[in-house]
This record gives structure tokens, C-alpha cells and sequence, in this order.
């Protein structure tokens, strides 16, 4: 059944109600369905439908998400994301590096300042018994270091030897200003250079440290008498002296 509504208005749309209802509420018989009635007009089913749910679906789907929040700005907030995680990562792994590198030189600095106060109280220690050495060493000199007295003291200078403690200064050493202290000056011709012809006093080192000079003696070299009969280098002229000699 078909009823038309608002026929005096032409602009309004019309209204189409189809009763399809297959069993009749008045009478209660089964109804024939009519085929012409199911086949409605496009006109009839454009026109019948309401505005707000045809073609406005669409639109309403589209109109209604706010601006700027479509599909293609979600990578774009990921990607922004990500850039910043990264960044954040980045610093915090510049961080770890620097307070790693911060901590390992701390410990060496650490080790090596303990190991420098170490050798610093031995050679303290050390530097207390070489006037006991000295003692040892002259009266071996003199014959007296015999018996226990010997076994004592070679106990201890081993012992100081295996600390550190290292002696040097022997007759015919080259003589070195770093760990000779001079004290007498002689010349000679048997030397070819400055040497160590007589040893005062022992010097001692811990290590690489210097805990006390020799006490040496120094013999330099003493060019011997020009003789005629030597050899002259090429290029030199001979002296007046020897010309006259041959003659």
C-alpha cells in the first residue's frame, strides 16, 4: 500500500510505505507476495529513502574524523617516535661509553698510585739499611765478616736483592754523571775516555730510582808524546820539528 504524504508540498520528498507483512493482521490469511509491488521504481527508491542515511553515510564516515588524524598521519607520528627513541638511545649510550672509559682510566690511575706508594715505602725501608750494608761490606774488607756473622749478613743482602735493591759501581765501569759522583780526577793514557778506576763507596737503586750515587775515582784519557815515526793522516802537513829530525 502506498500513501502518499505532504501532496501539496512538490518540494518535500515523499514518503513510500510498503506493508510486506506475508500473513494479512486483519483477516489472518497467508498473502501472495506481488511481484510488481517488490519491483519498485528507482525513482520511487531514491526518492523514499531518507537523506540521512543514503547518501549521507558516506559523508558522515569522511566528515566525521577530525582534521589532520587520517590514515596517512599515523607512520608519521610513529616515525617521529622512533627518532626520538633513537636519539634518546644515542645519548644514553654516549653516556655508558664515557662513564665506562671514566671508570677504567679511575681504576688504572687507582693501581698505579698504589703500586707507586709501594715502591716508595720499600725504598724508604731500603734506603734505612745501606749504612748496615756499608758495615757488611767494610768488614769483609778487613777480614771480620766470618762465620754467623756472614750467614746474617748475606742473608740480608739477598733478601734487599730480591726486593729490589740492585748495587752498581765497580772499577772500570764508564763513568756516568746520572749515577757517579765524582770525587777524584786523574788521566792517563791507558783509558780511551772517562772511567771508574776507584769505587769509594757503593752505590744502590730500587728499582728505577737512584737511592744513592758512587763515590768513585775518575781516570780520563791523557794523549801520550807526539812521535815522528807515527803515521800522518793524509792531507795534514807534517810538523816543522820532525822535517828537521830527518834532515
Amino acid at each position: 500500500m502506498t500513501q502518499p504524504q505532504h501532496e501539496g508540498h512538490e518540494d518535500e520528498p515523499r514518503v513510500v510505505v510498503r506493508d510486506r507483512r506475508r500473513i494479512d493482521p486483519q483477516t489472518g490469511a497467508v498473502r501472495t507476495p506481488d511481484p510488481d509491488a517488490d519491483a519498485a521504481p528507482q525513482g520511487d527508491s531514491g526518492a523514499g529513502a531518507p537523506q540521512g542515511h543514503g547518501a549521507g553515510a558516506p559523508q558522515g564516515s569522511g566528515a566525521g574524523a577530525p582534521a589532520g588524524s587520517g590514515e596517512p598521519a599515523g607512520p608519521a607520528v610513529d616515525d617521529a617516535a622512533t627518532a626520538d627513541l633513537r636519539r634518546q638511545l644515542d645519548e644514553r649510550t654516549a653516556d655508558l661509553q664515557r662513564v665506562t672509559a671514566e671508570y677504567a682510566n679511575y681504576r688504572k690511575r687507582v693501581e698505579r698510585d698504589r703500586e707507586l706508594v709501594v715502591t716508595t715505602a720499600k725504598a724508604q725501608v731500603v734506603a734505612e739499611l745501606l749504612s748496615v750494608l756499608d758495615d757488611f761490606e767494610r768488614a769483609e774488607q778487613h777480614g771480620d765478616l766470618t762465620g754467623a756473622f756472614k750467614a746474617v749478613a748475606d742473608k740480608i743482602a739477598n733478601t734487599l736483592q730480591k726486593a729490589g735493591l740492585e748495587p752498581f759501581g765497580a772499577e772500570g765501569d764508564e763513568f756516568d754523571p746520572s749515577v757517579h759522583e765524582a770525587v777524584q780526577h786523574n788521566t792517563s793514557p791507558e783509558v780511551s775516555g772517562p772511567t771508574v778506576t776507584m769505587v769509594l763507596r757503593r752505590g744502590y737503586r730500587f728499582g728505577e730510582r737512584v737511592l744513592r750515587p758512587a763515590l768513585v775515582g775518575v781516570t780520563d784519557h791523557e794523549p801520550g808524546p807526539f812521535t815522528p815515526e807515527a803515521p800522518v793522516a793524509p792531507g795534514i802537513p807534517e810538523r816543522p820539528d820532525a822535517a828537521n829530525g830527518a834532515d
